[in-house]
């Protein structure tokens, strides 16, 4: 989809706010060029304040984005665009993002255990007011930020405290919200999603995709 304006995409400099392997990965495999700055926004806000899992994850991505936005601000050369996302999952009112330890990731899914949940992911576009890429969305202490938001639908197998206990010891649940990934040992899990797949990864790419398109393909 973004194959008609990639060479005016990799002549920008793109920064993705975030340290996640997964986005990384994902946008590699799409030709775009970008650099790495993770936010250093320590995720603390309270989930009690916001009336839907979309807009915690909407808040807390705006603000993570905002803070690489300001550290670049007096670079040589200011970012042309810069990207950040926040992915939580959510079921019956409650929002689970990583794991704290082992038993917290348990807990997790043992919850899931036979049951739907839906993946939630906030995505922050930023950029200088100076540039003519975002023309709506809000101004936000001095950047131009366009935010939206992606739900998919998860359906997990019935889990055994084997199977559950057995996972956690690989290691994969750790740095997941949800405590799983689904492009690895964690898709074992997973009997079917409904929505983006590369969305429970932790970013939404087509809905990205079809942002940026639409920011670009005039200039």
């Amino acid at each position: 989809m973004l194959q008609p304006i990639l060479h005016v995409l990799n002549t920008q400099r793109i920064v993705l706010a975030s340290g996640s392997p997964r986005r990384k990965q994902i946008l590699g495999n799409i030709g775009l060029k970008f650099e790495v700055i993770p936010s250093t926004f320590e995720e603390n806000l309270d989930k009690s304040q916001f009336s839907h899992p979309s807009e915690y994850v909407k808040e807390t991505a705006r603000l993570k984005t905002l803070e690489v936005a300001k550290r670049l601000k007096n670079d040589e050369r200011v970012p042309d665009l810069i990207v950040g996302a926040d992915t939580v999952v959510a079921m019956d009112k409650n929002i689970y993002e990583k794991p704290k330890d082992k038993e917290d990731a348990k807990r997790m899914l043992r919850g899931f255990s036979g049951r739907s949940h839906t993946v939630h992911t906030g995505v922050v576009l930023v950029s200088p007011l100076t540039s003519n890429i975002i023309k709506s969305g809000c101004v936000c202490d001095g950047f131009r930020v366009n935010i939206f938001h992606e739900a998919t639908d998860v359906i997990m197998t019935d889990m055994s405290e084997e199977i559950i206990s057995s996972y956690i010891e690989t290691g994969e649940p750790m740095d997941k919200a949800g405590g799983y990934g689904i492009q690895a040992i964690g898709g074992t899990l997973v009997t079917g999603i409904k929505g983006d797949y590369f969305n429970v990864m932790g970013f939404p790419l087509h809905n990205f995709s079809k942002q940026l398109y639409n920011l670009y393909k005039e200039l």
